[in-house]
């Protein structure tokens, strides 16, 4: 069904950044396509919250973008639901320690795969239907690609390989199409294997002029700027850190 409201398609939509970003789209008149991987239950909770708001506004749909045969399908059944696709947010990531001497090669299968190869072929995917309606992608990027992180060597080369993809296409898709990327602070800490202690955190606090955590509004919020309220603007890659990468 075609419509007349433009459509963003969110990688890892179903919780932190992403999530934030499609509640934020979805209340500038946005339908969103929230897509996650494994985190099912987070994704379809979410869609029911956006279409109770307003219906038929959000659809839900699952790939793993470390698979690249999961990537063009994951692009059709977005372009698909709604006819159009106005936005590509490629929000999802995978953020672990790597140190050198105990990286595997699945290591850098699995980092490289999500956080670079996936963003291009996705893009690739959806190039056509964003050339037609004049569209806009933006990468989440990370102040790390710029002043990498200890023992993190192939998450900061990932993302220092996605800022230049931004910055490459910025110039190989114009006019039609706008590229764009956010590179988030301290905004929320890492789960899992990644998870900081208090001492850690608080040194980064120490390094922030602003001297606080964002907030994942604020995320969002730049996003959903760079892909509505800029249509000069490409090629840009807009820190949102509370000024922490004046002091790295």
């Amino acid at each position: 069904m075609d419509s007349p409201a433009p459509v963003a398609l969110i990688t890892g939509a179903a919780h932190r950044l992403g999530a934030h970003t499609a509640r934020h789209l979805h209340n500038r008149g946005w339908n969103i396509v929230i897509h996650y991987r494994s985190r099912q239950e987070q994704a379809e909770a979410l869609a029911s919250e956006l279409n109770n708001l307003r219906e038929h506004s959000a659809i839900v749909l699952q790939a793993d973008l470390s698979r690249p045969d999961q990537i063009a399908p994951l692009a059709d059944q977005a372009i698909a639901a709604w006819g159009r696709l106005d936005g590509l947010v490629n929000s999802a990531s995978v953020f672990y320690p790597n140190p050198t001497e105990k990286a595997q090669s699945e290591d850098w299968d699995t980092v490289m795969s999500t956080n670079l190869r996936a963003p291009f072929f996705l893009g690739q995917a959806c190039l056509a239907a964003l050339r037609s309606s004049g569209g806009a992608i933006v990468n989440m990027i990370d102040i790390y690609s710029e002043r990498p992180l200890a023992n993190h060597p192939l998450y900061c080369a990932s993302k220092a390989g996605l800022a230049s993809l931004t910055q490459s296409w910025a110039k190989d898709l114009a006019p039609e199409v706008r590229v764009n990327g956010v590179s988030p602070g301290a905004i929320l800490w890492p789960e899992g294997d990644a998870e900081m202690d208090q001492q850690q955190q608080q040194a980064i606090l120490d390094k922030t002029p602003l001297a606080t955590t964002g907030k994942p509004e604020d995320i969002a919020g730049a996003i959903a700027f760079l892909l509505c309220d800029a249509p000069f603007i490409t090629g840009q890659i807009l820190s949102v850190d509370g000024g922490r990468s004046l002091n790295m």
